[in-house]
């Protein structure tokens, strides 16, 4: 087994073992703004009328579910996630919402994302590219499966960027924030979080990855004071270029 495997294996575990309480500790541990990170994200997204959106690194299917009340009935929605656990919870958030009905939940992980070429009208990925093995290859992958012209939006941690308030941010990322996820679940899962936020790439360096995987225009936008980066780009072609 290679080390990409290895680690796809143990994300998916560490994510398994989270998702009873990954829905309690995400609104607890960021105050509820994980909501407002999330509903931004899908209106940068520019939603289409029509056609199919991918969620990639779904978790429970908030992000998912938010597209589907926000978009037309006409909009097909596909979940994926590597983690059974986490999917099992967005199964259940499903049954219980109308907009269920419109989602597809798929296991499958993003550097080998089991859909066709072209398939998508558009894709977003929110906290999940920072826990890819290969990033590159997953950006080719969604490169590979949306239309020309669709929209890739990735929500990702970032360092904040004013030194004071990095401090604090970091403090709590690194103190507390394990304290109190491994009262209620995994404290070595929210460990984590904290180190896999400090080897991302830098908001220019991972534009750059976008444009090296084939995608044009990217940008970014910081929230809640460069806690959280919004990103966008786009596959080339369509009636946008």
């Amino acid at each position: 087994m290679g080390d990409k495997e290895k680690n796809r294996r143990k994300i998916g575990s560490m994510f398994d073992a989270v998702a009873p309480r990954y829905d309690l500790l995400n609104c607890l541990l960021s105050l509820g703004i994980d909501r407002y990170w999330r509903r931004c994200a899908v209106r940068w997204l520019d939603l289409p009328g029509q056609g199919v959106v991918l969620d990639a690194a779904s978790g429970t299917g908030d992000v998912a579910l938010e597209i589907a009340r926000r978009g037309s009935s006409e909009l097909q929605l596909v979940a994926c996630d590597l983690s059974p656990g986490m999917l099992q919870r967005a199964r259940r958030k499903l049954r219980d919402s109308r907009h269920g009905g419109r989602i597809c939940l798929l296991l499958g992980d993003c550097e080998a994302l089991p859909l066709k070429s072209g398939v998508c009208a558009g894709a977003v990925i929110a906290f999940g590219i920072r826990n890819v093995s290969d990033r590159r290859a997953a950006l080719r992958e969604f490169c590979r499966v949306l239309q020309r012209g669709a929209p890739l939006v990735v929500l990702e941690f970032s360092e904040p960027l004013r030194p004071l308030f990095r401090a604090c941010y970091f403090f709590y990322f690194r103190r507390i924030l394990p304290f109190f996820g491994g009262l209620l679940s995994d404290a070595d899962a929210y460990r984590y979080l904290p180190d896999s936020v400090h080897t991302f790439p830098g908001r220019d360096a991972f534009e750059q990855m976008l444009t090296e995987a084939g995608f044009s225009e990217p940008e970014h936008r910081d929230l809640s004071a460069g806690i959280v980066t919004l990103y966008r780009a786009r596959v080339p072609g369509g009636d946008l270029d």
